[in-house]
């Protein structure tokens, strides 16, 4: 398997490129996070730059200690900060070497991929994100089982059409590696494809 922190740094990078040669209008363009947009979702993404240790409890002490709260309010706030500020700390190398509490280097690459197909994938640009970490990342949801999102895959098979790679069995959902990511993580395609979330 890969390296996982071999992925993190080029994940976000491919990320800042695609962002920074797009037109304006697409920070306010929907990701695939319910109801965050592009700058929300790249503001997340960033927090453990801007937030030192000591600053993050502050912020989880003020959401009462609900991570998904907090990190809501965080992104809405962030989301405002100038554009160049949150390419350059997509592209930092702190960024790149942050590892989520107990998640280790598959928790940071996961939250890299995740979130840069949150974006990529509505702006039809899935590809930019690179293929060993995406495969990584799916190998990860995969073995888990649908458990680290809740997404309930009783009765399914998961095949991806852009290799030999399937997982479970019953009915079978083939799509792209990217986007089995996407659906593992409990997200909903453009196209309206979701699996359920328990």
């Amino acid at each position: 398997m890969t390296d996982p922190r071999a992925w993190v740094g080029p994940t976000c990078t491919a990320l800042a490129d695609l962002l920074a040669a797009a037109p304006a209008p697409t920070w306010d363009r929907p990701s695939l996070c319910d109801r965050w947009a592009v700058r929300h979702v790249v503001a997340h993404v960033t927090m453990p730059v801007r937030l030192t240790p000591e600053r993050f409890g502050a912020e989880m002490a003020a959401a009462h200690g609900d991570f998904t709260v907090m990190s809501d309010a965080v992104a809405a706030r962030d989301a405002s900060l100038p554009v160049a500020d949150l390419l350059a700390q997509l592209r930092s190398p702190a960024l790149h070497a942050w590892q989520p509490p107990g998640g280790g280097a598959a928790g940071a690459l996961s939250h890299a991929v995740i979130h840069s197909l949150d974006v990529a994938i509505p702006l039809d640009r899935a590809e930019v994100v690179p293929d060993e970490a995406v495969v990584t990342v799916l190998d990860q949801l995969a073995a888990a089982g649908g458990t680290t999102f809740g997404v309930d895959l009783t009765g399914v098979r998961i095949e991806a059409d852009d290799g030999d790679r399937g997982w479970g069995t019953g009915t079978t959902l083939r799509a792209g590696s990217r986007s089995l990511v996407a659906l593992l993580s409990g997200r909903r395609l453009p196209d309206g494809r979701s699996l359920p979330v328990v």
